[in-house]
């Protein structure tokens, strides 16, 4: 395995940190709902605000991004969207909250662009590639700040003492890493004037076709894996609550462990291997007769698709036409866009068909990512992770 340059690991820190801040206010939405006397369906309607704080960025990041370097939008935002965090647990009124999750969702787009632009810098510079791995350091902070959540649920700590005495250990971690790291390079494009608005290009939405039925298949998995064995098996509480956690983990070995063997075998061969094995993982889970099946499919699911969205994210930085961060950025948008509907869309079809129908109707997603996958191979001239920068 190769040494790791002292800017690789500092970003790889950062991946692990923004998730630690992003995934805090998650398990406590629940007790937070009990505080405010929020209905199931007032929940929703508030919740809404994050995805919509982050859609109304996405168009315009790009440009700051480029005005202000990834390292200051990180250093300036990072700590913005752990407080808004945080005054969702003190500012206990439902328009309070719809307005601080879409500040939250400002600084979570706006902050994810940039650690991704900057970990695709650092793969220029260094010439070794690193995405695969940051977004396990990402999936390892996200597990561990939900176990963290759901211990201090378990002991009963008010939501106020959780977030606000982990917003100071994270705003210490983020200087700690960041104020010492040097900016890399930007990578090279083609086009000498750069766009105000980071606009989907014919190039990001193939990219698009390939990496929705990843994004789709985890947000449907966190959201509703616990419900299927619910519904469909009789399971003690504690093992229906291992289905999560069996993707998780998965998902954050193979982003561990992906980056190696990409560079040996190429994206196009690997997103298709993985993408057979989360069609197979999906299928367990929509035909399985026994809730180790399911939980099994889960695992397998979170092994399939633990790299298909960084790849896509790799791959919109690598295009070259324009700067990394529109590109990124234009990808991320219609993912969005697209996540925006998919949970009014699954939960319909789970309320009159079923979980397992809910999760079968992804299979075609799925399919389309293995059909979408030569979209993965590098620009022509570019052979890696180490193309000029300018």
């Amino acid at each position: 395995m190769a040494i790791r340059a002292p800017a690789q690991w500092r970003i790889m820190a950062l991946f692990f940190v923004h998730a630690l801040a992003a995934g805090a206010i998650h398990t406590r939405i629940p007790d937070v709902q009990l505080q405010i006397g929020l209905s199931e369906a007032e929940l929703g309607m508030v919740l809404m605000g994050q995805p919509l704080g982050a859609l109304s960025m996405f168009l315009f990041s790009s440009r700051l991004i480029e005005a202000l370097g990834p390292r200051k939008i990180i250093l300036w935002l990072l700590p913005v969207m752990t407080a808004s965090a945080a005054l969702v647990t003190v500012l206990l009124h439902p328009l309070a909250m719809f307005i601080l999750l879409a500040i939250n969702g400002v600084g979570f787009s706006v902050t994810n662009i940039a650690i991704n632009v900057e970990a695709d810098r650092v793969e220029a510079s260094t010439g070794q590639r690193i995405m695969n791995t940051c977004h396990g350091a990402w999936s390892l902070g996200f597990l561990l700040t939900s176990l963290l959540g759901a211990a201090l649920r378990g002991m009963h700590v008010l939501p106020a003492i959780h977030l606000w005495g982990f917003a100071p250990i994270l705003i210490a971690l983020l200087l700690v890493i960041v104020l010492p790291m040097p900016s890399a390079a930007e990578r090279a494009f083609s086009v000498t004037g750069k766009r105000k608005l980071a606009w989907p290009t014919l190039a990001t939405m193939g990219l698009v076709a390939f990496g929705l039925g990843a994004g789709l298949m985890e947000g449907a998995s966190r959201a509703w894996s616990i419900i299927l064995l619910r519904d469909s098996f009789d399971a003690p509480v504690w093992v229906e609550s291992m289905a999560l956690p069996a993707l998780l983990v998965t998902m954050a070995i193979g982003r561990l462990l992906a980056d190696p063997i990409i560079e040996r075998h190429g994206p196009v061969k690997v997103a298709r291997l993985l993408t057979s094995l989360a069609i197979a993982g999906l299928l367990m889970v929509v035909l399985s007769p026994h809730y180790l099946f399911a939980i099994g499919g889960f695992a397998l699911i979170g092994a399939g698709i633990c790299v298909l969205y960084p790849l896509m994210l790799s791959a919109a930085a690598r295009l070259g036409d324009r700067p990394a961060s529109e590109n990124v950025a234009a990808t991320t948008l219609i993912v969005q866009m697209l996540n925006l509907g998919a949970p009014a869309l699954i939960g319909g079809t789970a309320e009159n068909f079923g979980v397992r129908i809910a999760f079968a109707i992804l299979l075609p997603l799925l399919m389309l990512t293995w059909a979408m996958s030569g979209r993965l191979a590098p620009p022509e001239g570019q052979a890696g992770p180490a193309a000029a920068t300018r």
